[in-house]
């Protein structure tokens, strides 16, 4: 039997851990705790290569933007790596409709990678008569904005159907979990006298799908889609040569940036208030509304994956840059 997921602050991954592993010597007493430090070490330390390689050295924030107040931890870190394509799909028959995402992989910020190792539906109306039957509609009140292209993707813009005129404004996040697995009969710890004792003797990476209303504050100067990289196609090839080296090397200083002293780390901009802030944002998602207190539905959803960060692999970017055979 499996029991509850994890709460998020239940890894140790989260306090951006040292680089200390532990050293074992013939007759030294050991405990869980040293096993646990073990592991820590190895998952901190690819954890630490792929944050990076996903761009966690934040590098040159954003004109104007203050690294303390935008977090400036893993401020661009994580994002697709392969799959995880988020698509509508219209009610047929019996079937309702869905916002389905599909498997895949990604990493998360502090370099935790993050599998769907199958798909993931998530019932549009029951989502929604939910949201409305939470908090009276406020949620929905809130999130919904007429004009929603001004928080499409520039791709929805140019390829993709056109937008109604209001909608309800939801993104897809996924996040990185824990689920404790396999009990198996152990001492009794603490002050008890069991003799029917059991542990938890497996960890399973998991994941959790969130589909979270932006109601908190949208609007012509901020979009609340996560931030990218600069784009450098349009520089000379000596100088995006240039810029890239630059990055590299600025990518280390004070912008890297850790958890607070609460060991929480500070949420990146354009992130929703009060969701994990290692969840990796996936896609947005448009309900169109009609006009109406609470607002009620009109028509089906519209997905918009272009505003995802994506992490291509080696071999894709040596073709886009011409050196592929």
């Amino acid at each position: 039997m499996n029991s509850p997921l994890r709460p998020p602050s239940d890894d140790p991954l989260y306090a951006l851990p040292e680089a200390a592993r532990p050293h074992y010597a013939t007759g030294m007493l050991l405990d869980a705790g040293d096993f646990a430090d073990e592991q820590t070490y190895h998952r901190n330390r690819l954890a630490r290569a792929l944050a990076f390689v996903s761009g966690a050295g934040a590098r040159r924030l954003p004109e104007g933007l203050d690294a303390a107040a935008a977090g400036a931890a893993g401020l661009f870190a994580g994002g697709t790596l392969a799959g995880l394509r988020v698509r509508q799909v219209p009610a047929a028959g019996e079937a309702v409709e869905e916002v389905r995402i599909a498997p895949g992989l990604a990493v998360d910020r502090i370099g935790r990678l993050v599998e769907l190792p199958r798909p993931v539906c998530l019932r549009l109306t029951r989502w929604f008569d939910g949201e409305l039957a939470r908090d009276g509609g406020d949620g929905l009140r809130l999130a919904a904005l007429d004009n929603p292209s001004r928080f499409a993707s520039a791709r929805l813009i140019a390829d993709g159907p056109a937008l109604p005129a209001r909608a309800v404004v939801a993104d897809v996040f996924v996040r990185f979990v824990t689920c404790r697995q396999a009990l198996t009969p152990a001492f009794a710890n603490g002050p008890f006298d069991a003799l029917d004792a059991v542990q938890t003797s497996r960890l399973r990476d998991a994941f959790e799908v969130h589909l979270v209303l932006r109601g908190d504050g949208l609007d012509d100067d901020f979009n609340g889609l996560p931030q990218h990289d600069r784009d450098l196609s349009a520089l000379a090839p000596a100088a995006r040569r240039d810029a890239v080296h630059d990055a590299v090397l600025d990518g280390w200083p004070d912008l890297v940036g850790g958890s607070d002293a609460a060991g929480e780390l500070p949420a990146a901009p354009g992130h929703p208030p009060g969701l994990d802030p290692t969840a990796v944002f996936l896609a947005r998602v448009f309900v169109p509304v009609a006009a109406g207190d609470p607002p009620a539905r009109s028509g089906d959803a519209i997905v918009d994956n272009g505003g995802r960060r994506v992490l291509p692999h080696l071999g894709m970017l040596a073709g886009a840059l011409g050196l592929g055979g």
